[in-house]
């Protein structure tokens, strides 16, 4: 059984160095990464990704040897299996010490995956290692059960790949993905669209908002599994009232003494935005979300904010974290960066995007920035402490990214359709316009088309990894269609 961890339990447990007490001993960390084992993916209500396990082939076969010895060929899987598991081998979200792996089973025969069918009901996908030549009965049984599958399938294993690719295209291969490669480091990528699934699946988006927001989250309620909460002004105050100053005051101190310099914020400005941050993250922890996102350029604005402070240190301390803070309410861009995290672990950006074709590239520009854009585990970029472009008051870290990595931006138009496209890193400007974190990417494609095919709205959410297969898989498994808008 999977041990159903509180949000207090898995903070306690991953959070090192640089790590506040809030009251009854809960340990939450701005900028800490960790050493010890995973429990629980972070932006996960306190569960598992759960995975069915199968390895197939019958014995004797005659590719890639009638000599092969099954059972050797289990354990030396298993022994990668085990090294994946190590945090020492990936942070986070990029190996396999979030998963719970379910049935483990050496299956030769029909009979046997049909048996096993029962075991998959509850997973959140199922993961099938073909061992020897002669699958092709048994494979179909397997699919049968109606879950996300991926095939994992070595040279040398056998012919059946000649098959794979009507089998993708039948009704009963509908939702199968296959990789065909030697390298098993890639057993920890095949988990991956199974890991957004569950992201999502568990997600809980608490709303600052006053805006009527249920039609979107009845359709994602009903495609993924993700809950919406609609959390008034009043409660957020309370909540900022039960901070203590002292704990605010040690967290203002975290973010003056991490950042480059402080240029426009007063120390009252930042004890103000982290005070609510502290307040954020309680409504969140009573509440067991995993994202938190404010109305700030609308319903709780009026010539000025209408909270104690803007709540940008808050998103980005939530980033850091490996749980989720999003910009203006927006709830596709939310969405998106929890399927992100759900992939590989790592946060998004979101931002405002401007073109810059003589370089064919794109500027993608938001005041507020993760100085841990690789993830709770990964180290810290660099940043200063603002105020909002455009407001010329709050506080927001201003971040310089990191040139040279590769990005995927992505909107999660609606339940069915998702927008994307991928570069690298050029440029990180540092202008008085736009917003204050910026980032410079080379698209790949044509940046001219970019523009060109631009729709559903100017939002896009940024990570560093190149997710193109990765939302290749995941989008067959939804029933998504996938757009390059470059």
């Amino acid at each position: 059984m999977t041990k159903n961890l509180t949000r207090r339990e898995f903070l306690q447990a991953s959070a090192v160095g640089g790590a506040l007490c809030l009251g009854g001993g809960r340990v939450l960390a701005a900028f800490g990464g960790s050493g010890g084992p995973a429990l629980v993916s972070p932006g996960c209500r306190g569960t598992k990704v759960r995975v069915g396990k199968v390895y197939m082939g019958p014995p004797g076969a005659h590719w890639p040897t009638p000599k092969l010895d099954l059972n050797e060929e289990v354990r030396r899987y298993e022994g990668q299996f085990e090294r994946l598991a190590s945090r020492s081998f990936a942070p986070w979200g990029q190996n396999l010490s979030d998963v719970e792996f379910v049935g483990n089973e050496l299956v030769t025969s029909q009979e046997q995956a049909r048996a096993l069918r029962e075991k998959m009901k509850d997973v959140d996908g199922v993961l099938v290692i073909h061992l020897s030549m002669g699958i092709m009965g048994m494979l179909p049984e397997i699919l049968a059960a109606g879950k996300p599958t991926v095939l994992f399938a070595a040279p040398y294993s056998g012919h059946e790949w000649t098959a794979f690719g009507n089998l993708r295209r039948q009704k009963e291969g509908a939702l199968l993905e296959c990789m065909l490669t030697e390298d098993l480091d890639e057993l920890a990528t095949a988990v991956r669209p199974f890991r957004a699934i569950h992201h999502l699946r568990e997600a809980k988006i608490l709303n600052v908002t006053t805006s009527d927001f249920s039609n979107f989250a009845k359709a994602m309620k009903e495609k993924f599994g993700t809950d919406m909460v609609k959390v008034d002004r009043q409660r957020v105050l309370d909540a900022y009232q039960s901070i203590p100053d002292a704990d605010a005051k040690a967290e203002a101190k975290r973010w003056i003494d991490g950042a480059e310099k402080v240029v426009e914020p007063s120390e009252d400005e930042i004890f103000r935005s982290c005070k609510l941050a502290l307040a954020l993250q309680k409504l969140a922890d009573e509440e067991k979300a995993t994202m938190v996102t404010v109305d700030c350029y609308g319903t709780m604005w009026r010539d000025t904010i209408l909270l104690p402070a803007y709540p940008c240190i808050s998103h980005s301390r939530m980033n850091n974290m490996g749980m989720g803070g999003m910009c203006e309410s927006d709830l596709r861009s939310a969405m998106t960066q929890i399927l992100m995290q759900g992939l590989v672990g790592k946060p998004g950006f979101c931002n405002d995007p401007t073109m810059d074709v003589s370089k064919n590239a794109i500027v993608l520009a938001h005041c507020m920035g993760t100085p841990k854009m690789d993830g709770p585990d990964g180290k810290t970029a660099r940043y200063r402490l603002r105020c909002v472009m455009e407001r010329q008051e709050g506080a927001v870290p201003q971040v310089f990214m990191e040139i040279g990595r590769k990005t995927t931006s992505a909107i999660l138009v609606n339940p069915d359709l998702l927008h994307y496209f991928t570069g690298d890193i050029i440029e990180t400007p540092d202008l008085p316009r736009g917003c204050r974190t910026k980032i410079k990417v080379k698209v790949d494609g044509d940046a001219e088309k970019l523009w060109q095919n631009w729709s559903h709205g100017l939002h896009r959410v940024t990570c560093y990894s190149d997710l193109t297969r990765d939302f290749q898989r995941f989008c067959r498994f939804k029933n998504i269609q996938l757009v390059n808008e470059a």
